[in-house]
């Protein structure tokens, strides 16, 4: 299917459709969208599927007049929820939202709120993923409608920030007979030489079966598949909760038929998800595609729920596309959950990449520094691809842009120890955020930056409480004291 037409395969009025572009981070979702008439509209939303504003007066208990940038296409607003975000009280709807000039809306709320007044900070959410926040936003549909017809392309970091998390689902990893500790013994790298005491990192998957099969390197069978304890294994696994499954078995990238038997019984016993190793990658070691298999199989709910939520309110004919890591787009029912590690930073290299050719300079430096990692990488007329990628603690055997992170990013942690100042790796991420966004957060680069005047404060997305900032720095420099 062509990605970058005006209209789809199935639009024969050939009427123009909104074309949008998301890029989700671990703080800030951006989106840049065409109009169909062609004027080009631009959204900043936190990722997790929040605005912000200042309530700038209030006429009545249940009138507010709010100062941000979003309010000029505040219609969105009507039937979502406000908050005060420095409180835990409860949210109250949006019955009415107006624009009421630049940067101000009039919003008025099903029943009074308590603790609000002129100068706070409120937050306001739909109960959606952050991309369709910012597609309501920049097409002004409200709450409760379907968003027009577009053509969205999606990049994001939910499955990075997921695997790194360790918040992905329970999986049980099918491997052939003898190999049970395979992901724990690993390739027996040691990640410091010198090191006395080596801590292991907690693999990924729940449990391990051990499938009575085998096959010679040249793929020929050694030992048939036995089915019937196979579904005995399957049957406890599922008894005990686990119904994510991955399958990686010895030479199964020369003969994958007993891994494709065993995904099929998976399914017919009742798993909702089976990653099979030779259809991820097609690599030799079975080390390698097993990792693979089970990192996939690990984020497959988180992903597949969020691509679910996404892709709900879209109306027909609407398209959608994810960027994977290897700078690629492919629909949606042929993304894989392993191929979403590096989406956003892959976007901002081929980006560059793009950037650069049309200044015509074939020879390219990308710098991409978010809220929560800054990703650096080298371009030379097309962006460097990588076979195999580390995120964390696990590998996967995927296709991607050869990316260099370094954890520091914009809510990069600040802290003093035994007087030295170290930043990262930890994020304060969207929730709670920098100090300066008035949620409790801890000293971050951004309130740094803040505190150093080199924050414009009336052009970030979103409101900044500099007396914040400056209380967590002064707290940090007492504590190094």
């Amino acid at each position: 299917m062509p990605t970058d037409a005006r209209t789809t395969p199935h639009d024969h009025t050939h009427k123009p459709l909104w074309r949008v572009r998301v890029d989700t981070g671990g703080t800030f979702t951006d989106c840049l969208a065409t109009a169909p008439d062609g004027t080009l509209h631009r959204g900043k939303v936190l990722s997790t599927g929040a605005v912000r504003a200042t309530i700038r007066d209030i006429p009545s208990p249940t009138r507010l007049v709010l100062e941000g940038g979003w309010l000029e296409r505040s219609a969105f607003a009507v039937g979502a929820l406000l908050r005060p975000t420095d409180s835990h009280t409860d949210s109250v709807r949006i019955v009415h939202a107006a624009p009421a000039g630049p940067g101000l809306g009039e919003i008025e709320l099903e029943s009074a709120q308590a603790g609000l007044a002129a100068g706070t900070t409120v937050e306001v959410s739909t109960g959606e993923e952050a991309p369709v926040l910012a597609a309501r936003l920049v097409t002004g549909t409200p709450l409760g409608k379907r968003l027009p017809p577009m053509h969205l392309r999606l990049a994001t970091t939910r499955g990075t920030n997921a695997l790194l998390e360790r918040r992905g689902g329970p999986v049980a990893f099918f491997v052939t007979e003898g190999f049970a500790d395979l992901l724990v013994i690993g390739d027996q790298t040691r990640p410091d030489l010198f090191t006395l005491r080596v801590e292991r990192p907690a693999p990924l998957h729940e449990c391990v079966v051990e499938v009575p099969e085998r096959l010679d390197a040249e793929g020929r069978i050694v030992r048939a598949l036995e089915e019937k304890p196979l579904r005995e294994h399957a049957r406890r696994v599922l008894a005990s909760g686990v119904r994510i499954a991955a399958v990686a078995h010895a030479h199964a990238w020369r003969e994958p038929a007993h891994e494709h038997r065993v995904r099929d019984i998976l399914l017919e016993e009742g798993f909702d998800h089976v990653s099979v190793s030779s259809e991820l990658g097609s690599a030799i070691g079975l080390l390698a595609r097993a990792e693979t298999a089970v990192v996939n199989a690990f984020l497959s709910p988180v992903i597949d729920r969020y691509l679910d939520r996404v892709a709900a309110p879209l109306d027909e004919p609407s398209s959608m596309v994810v960027m994977t890591s290897s700078g690629g787009l492919v629909e949606r029912e042929n993304f894989e959950p392993k191929d979403s590690l590096l989406s956003g930073p892959a976007g901002g290299v081929v980006g560059a990449a793009a950037a650069g050719r049309a200044a015509g300079c074939a020879r390219v430096v990308s710098f991409d520094m978010g809220g929560t990692s800054t990703d650096c990488a080298r371009c030379e007329g097309a962006p460097e691809r990588v076979y195999q990628t580390r995120v964390g603690d696990a590998r996967i055997v995927s296709p991607s842009v050869a990316v260099e992170t370094v954890a520091a990013g914009g809510g990069s942690i600040c802290r003093v120890e035994h007087g030295q100042l170290l930043v990262g790796p930890e994020s304060a991420g969207a929730d709670p955020g920098p100090a300066c966004y008035g949620r409790g957060g801890p000293l971050t680069i951004t309130d740094c930056n803040l505190l150093l005047g080199r924050v414009d404060v009336s052009r970030f997305a979103v409101p900044l409480d500099e007396a914040a900032a400056r209380s967590q720095a002064e707290h940090v420099l007492a504590d190094a004291s």
